[in-house]
């Protein structure tokens, strides 16, 4: 009779925990499962929404290896993500280490500097459009103080794209410097005060115990940062739109021109199984660098 029991309330909870889940299982095969399958068969069709879709095999991704803009928009890609994820993590990590330690108006700090991570893109663009402006706007302003002539930053061919890293770079700096914190909190202060003991400066101490100790935070944010700068989209559209002659447009801009401008649905899959591809190698790498870290230490 007990066995009986415990077998109908574990059925019980199944059925509730089953339920529970249901609206999870159901968001993820309706909007993550079924349109990365989709996107895959689409793929293999030329399809511009307006007529039946034509079964073309491999030809988006044969058109795609040919195209000179797909490699010109990759190594615009290619080029942001090596600006905004090494000085970006650096940022944050020096942050975090300064914020960490007792100085007055901490959590103001904190708060200032996390301010921009959850600011829509729609005002951060605005402001920052007026900051580079080459007529009246800050920057070239306080360049202007010292003499130096400012470029027309997003207008310009050579510094449209370092404009768009900097955006980057200031919108991230805090989340990442949050992430940071909660690692460095998680270091007991034991092993300070044992190197203190031995003799051990704030370099060595910041050498050998914070870094070697912070490896999992900073390989997670390393990965998250990369991923994201191969998504960067909604700065490209709303403040250079990829130009000028598409020196700052990057993989998912061209990604949505060909569906949604130039109606190429199948060959934007194409592009899109890149990204994918490209995303999915670069994180096998870093987790396997990141194995090959923790061996180290």
């Amino acid at each position: 009779m007990r066995g009986s029991k415990k077998a109908g309330k574990l059925k019980d909870d199944s059925r509730w925990a089953w339920l529970m889940l249901a609206p999870n299982i159901i968001g993820f095969f309706m909007f993550m499962l079924v349109p990365v399958v989709a996107t895959f068969v689409i793929s293999f069709f030329k399809y511009d929404m307006l007529t039946p879709p034509k079964f073309i095999g491999l030809t988006n991704y044969i058109t795609m290896f040919h195209d000179p803009i797909v490699w010109q928009v990759t190594r615009n890609t290619l080029i942001y993500t090596l600006i905004t994820v090494p000085v970006g993590m650096a940022i944050s990590l020096v942050l975090a280490v300064m914020l960490d330690q007792k100085i007055a108006f901490r959590r103001f700090y904190r708060a200032a500097f996390f301010l921009p991570s959850i600011t829509s893109m729609v005002v951060v663009a605005i402001v920052w459009q007026w900051l580079y402006n080459p007529e009246f706007g800050l920057i070239n302003y306080f360049l202007s103080l010292f003499g130096i002539k400012g470029p027309k930053w997003l207008l310009n061919a050579h510094t449209s794209l370092l404009s768009l890293a900097i955006v980057g770079i200031w919108k991230n700096a805090g989340y990442n410097m949050i992430i940071f914190l909660s690692g460095l909190q998680g270091i007991s202060t034991s092993y300070y005060e044992a190197a203190k003991l031995d003799g051990a400066g704030t370099w060595q101490q910041f050498r050998y115990i914070t870094l070697p100790l912070l490896t999992p935070t900073t390989f997670f944010i390393f990965v998250m940062a990369v991923i994201g700068s191969f998504q960067v989209f909604d700065q490209v559209m709303l403040m250079t739109e990829g130009g000028p002659g598409r020196s700052s447009s990057v993989l998912v801009h061209y990604l949505y021109q060909n569906a949604f401008q130039y109606f190429k649905l199948g060959y934007a899959c194409a592009i899109a199984y890149l990204l994918f591809f490209i995303i999915m190698a670069i994180t096998i790498f870093n987790m396997r660098m990141e194995k090959k870290m923790r061996d180290v230490y």
